[in-house]
């Protein structure tokens, strides 16, 4: 595997093989905005607001950006499956919503998250970052490079997210595996009682056709019930 330098992959907003696939997401993110802003905007499903969870980082990592893969400039990658997170971030009206911090956390391969209280701290995956940070611009479209999410004691594989931008109060949602069985005994994803709004956070992780390591790419768009300021 042939990893591309830290300032090569923020550059790209891609790593290596997985640049055609993240190419795609974002041209296909292109030619819905028309409709989104149009007559179609009134059908969006906001995206339901989830418990930020216990384990929101209690001291962040020197390196924040938006490759979880590697840490700051290590030459040995996470553990786990490589996964491209991308999306957009709308405002009520299907709008883009630009200068949106989005940040996610999630557990390591071992299912060990970057908090202090979490089930067997001691196996932490040193080389997962576990947190990232993305600053949207005017597409509103956010990326991350990160790994397949796996499961945490009593939890389906997950990742959290939260948003800050101006005017509007910090969001936090999460984001699931459509296909994963432990889905129907989430506690949390069916304390969701909208069929549609628990529909818009399970997403599809889809194999990379190109990829020769076996990396996956998912898209997760969250749609806010409000318009931020500008």
């Amino acid at each position: 595997m042939t990893l591309l330098s830290r300032r090569e992959l923020l550059r790209t907003g891609a790593a290596g093989i997985g640049l055609a696939a993240i190419g795609t997401l974002q041209l296909l993110a292109q030619d819905d905005e028309p409709a989104l802003r149009g007559a179609f905007a009134d059908q969006l499903v906001r995206t339901p607001r989830q418990t930020e969870g216990p384990f929101y980082p209690d001291h962040l990592p020197l390196d924040t950006d938006n490759d979880l893969i590697i840490v700051n400039d290590s030459i040995t990658p996470a553990i786990g499956v490589v996964t491209h997170l991308s999306g957009r971030v709308l405002d009520a009206r299907g709008n883009p919503v630009r200068n949106a911090l989005v940040e996610i956390w999630q557990v390591d391969s071992n299912g060990v998250y970057l908090h202090s209280g979490s089930n067997n701290h001691g196996q932490r995956d040193k080389n997962f970052q576990g947190f990232g940070r993305f600053l949207t611009a005017s597409s509103g479209e956010y990326y991350f490079r990160t790994i397949k999410p796996v499961a945490y004691p009593g939890r389906t594989p997950h990742i959290h997210f939260a948003l800050k931008a101006k005017g509007m109060e910090k969001f936090t949602t999460q984001c699931y595996s459509k296909g994963e069985p432990r889905n129907k005994r989430d506690f949390v994803l069916n304390g969701i009682r909208d069929p549609k709004a628990r529909a818009a956070v399970i997403i599809d992780f889809t194999p990379v056709k190109s990829s020769s390591i076996g990396e996956f790419a998912a898209k997760f768009d969250i749609v806010l019930g409000i318009t931020p300021s500008a």
